[in-house]
């Protein structure tokens, strides 16, 4: 673990390695986020954890390293509701970054608009207790009602325990659905193990409903080389090949004792999708539908 003089925490590697996996051309990293940096944007005095500066320059680099093209950058909670932080990643990647925002059920409209200018696409929800103070579901509708004229979707992160209490709340979105880590399955129970049978059936309960097959370094408790996170998840991803997304969730939060190797992540790549079919919806079609519809055919 990596505490600097402030207090703040390092939850990511000074040096990852190169991935022996190389991505297909215009592979987005549709999960990762930015810290600060904290003098030009303040972490939010509702934070539950405070970590070191991990900016743009730093996501930038670490995308070229990897070999990926574009990334989705989602607003991390240490930040709360101002996106700022988010907002300036963006306004740096030359038009080859969108984002995930985190708002005030009470934002206006016209701020709204001004998330939208900025390159953001959708909004996140988070129900992990430990990372937010209050989930108000009831206002979280209001907005999934009042984004969809943006053509926004929503993200919703929450753990496999709470799976079936928010099924009703899940539902009742009317905006297309994105699940953050597959809401966080115990991988250890194979891919027909109760969380991933209960996961599956929440995903054919809607046709737009998509998720992220993210975070081996979370879910697998026995670690590299994730053969638990692997075996669960890959027929998953066979399963529903155009309703999947991946990314390195850089720079982990709330990971600082058990700092995952960035270049090991992304070769778990072909191991959950096993062809390049598979590989080139995953990491560029996917990610393209739902975050850069403009440059779509047609668009």
């Amino acid at each position: 673990m990596s505490i600097d003089e402030e207090g703040r925490i390092r939850s990511w590697t000074l040096a990852p390695s190169a991935p022996a996996y190389v991505p297909p051309p215009g592979a987005v990293d549709a999960h990762c986020h930015v810290f600060g940096p904290q003098a030009a944007f303040p972490f939010s005095p509702k934070a539950k954890y405070l970590p070191q500066d991990a900016g743009p320059e730093m996501l930038f680099a670490l995308r070229d390293r990897l070999g990926f093209a574009r990334n989705v950058i989602v607003q991390a909670s240490c930040h709360g509701t101002d996106n700022a932080a988010t907002l300036n990643a963006i306004a740096q990647s030359e038009g080859m970054a969108r984002g995930v925002a985190v708002v005030d059920p009470a934002i206006s409209n016209t701020e709204l608009d001004a998330l939208h200018a900025g390159g953001i696409r959708g909004v996140r929800f988070n129900f992990l207790k430990r990372l937010v103070d209050d989930a108000p579901k009831d206002k979280f509708l209001e907005v999934a009602h009042r984004i969809g004229r943006l053509g926004w979707h929503v993200v919703v992160y929450f753990e496999a325990d709470i799976l079936e209490e928010m099924k009703p709340f899940l539902a009742a979105i009317p905006t297309p659905v994105v699940i953050d880590h597959m809401g966080r399955p115990d991988v250890a129970q194979g891919s027909e193990g109760t969380d991933m049978r209960a996961f599956r059936t929440l995903l054919d309960s809607r046709e737009d409903i998509w998720t992220k097959v993210t975070c081996p370094d979370r879910l697998d408790a026995r670690g590299a080389p994730y053969h638990d996170f692997v075996a669960a998840v890959r027929p998953l991803v066979e399963a529903y090949p155009d309703r999947v997304l991946w990314g390195t969730d850089w720079p982990h939060p709330n990971m600082e004792t058990n700092i995952p190797d960035d270049g090991a992540l992304v070769d778990v790549i072909p191991r959950i999708a096993p062809t390049p079919e598979l590989q080139h919806k995953l990491l560029v079609a996917n990610p393209m539908r739902l975050y850069w519809p403009d440059l779509q055919p047609g668009s």
